[in-house]
């Protein structure tokens, strides 16, 4: 296949590259016009402005699928009003630009796997969620709202994919490898009551996935998180266990809100969120790494 990416250069984005290019297929790479030397082919485009390179997309041609994974950091600093405002206008802009870019390729695109998060379910206690569930009510859902909203308006025939992701662990990057400092050094524990769940899924079964999604061509939302998610203070002991190290802190709330902020404390830090991965299921994908354990071996070893 000919597929498009965007974000190629992100910790998803750059292990997605890679899987497609090892089993033979053409990469397309969506970068800034400011971006260095690239092998291969790219698409020049600017979401800022709203601006994508016309004499690129007319020598792309024709594209199979694209997988949309633009958008800025969520939990890398302080929700501002500005940042805040950065975090919507990147995906939401970014994916309405994407949309118009592909209308205008002669053949269309066939599959749009468009990233969104399971942040669009909010924080929901014990609840399980799965495809079916109703959006939640704060900053985080809305913002997935929005950016589902605008990846569904693509155009002829192009079957759409919004790809609700979980937590991703890596030990290269997310939020595994801002952890493992301190889990190294035994200072690692739970954040506040540690009740909250947890919805993770390996970086290797994310890739795998998303490459399922376009291969069958799947349609609507489509979680992407391991079968059998875990609470806070379970992941806390099976992360001390691999390392061979104590977990007895525990993080406050109050500490947590005053170093993050308030809204970003409970909106993703400690959102509870207890999801299951329906459709992947129903359709048959299977997870190299089902559960906290597997996840976590594996990614110690990555």
């Amino acid at each position: 296949m000919r597929v498009g990416v965007t974000g190629a250069s992100g910790l998803i984005g750059t292990a997605l590259v890679e899987a497609l290019a090892e089993r033979g297929d053409d990469v397309v790479r969506f970068v800034r016009p400011t971006s260095g030397p690239t092998h291969g082919d790219v698409v020049r485009w600017d979401p800022a402005t709203g601006q994508v390179d016309e004499g690129d997309l007319r020598r792309v041609v024709g594209l199979d699928a694209v997988v949309n994974l633009a958008g800025a950091g969520i939990g890398d600093r302080r929700w501002t009003a500005t940042r805040k405002r950065e975090i919507l206008e990147s995906r939401v802009a970014s994916t309405s630009l994407l949309v118009r870019a592909l209308a205008q390729l002669p053949g269309g695109v066939a599959a749009l796997a468009n990233a969104s998060a399971i942040g669009f379910y909010g924080s929901r206690g014990d609840e399980v969620l799965d495809e079916s569930s109703p959006s939640g009510h704060d900053f985080l859902a809305d913002v997935c709202v929005r950016w589902e909203n605008a990846s569904a308006l693509a155009e002829g025939g192009t079957m759409v994919s919004m790809l609700r992701t979980g937590i991703v662990m890596s030990a290269q990057g997310g939020a595994l490898a801002r952890q493992l400092p301190l889990f190294r050094v035994g200072l690692g524990g739970r954040l506040s009551t540690g009740r909250q769940w947890f919805s993770p899924i390996s970086l290797r079964d994310h890739v795998r996935a998303v490459l399922w999604v376009i291969d069958h061509r799947l349609s609507g939302p489509v979680n992407l998180t391991a079968p059998r998610p875990l609470t806070n203070s379970e992941f806390t002991g099976e992360l001390a266990r691999l390392l061979h190290r104590p977990a007895l802190a525990a993080v406050p709330a109050v500490a947590l809100r005053v170093a993050l902020g308030r809204e970003l404390c409970d909106v993703a830090v400690l959102a509870s969120q207890r999801v299951r991965p329906g459709v992947l299921s129903e359709q048959g994908f299977s997870f190299d790494h089902p559960d906290g354990a597997t996840i976590l071996e594996w990614a110690l070893r990555h």
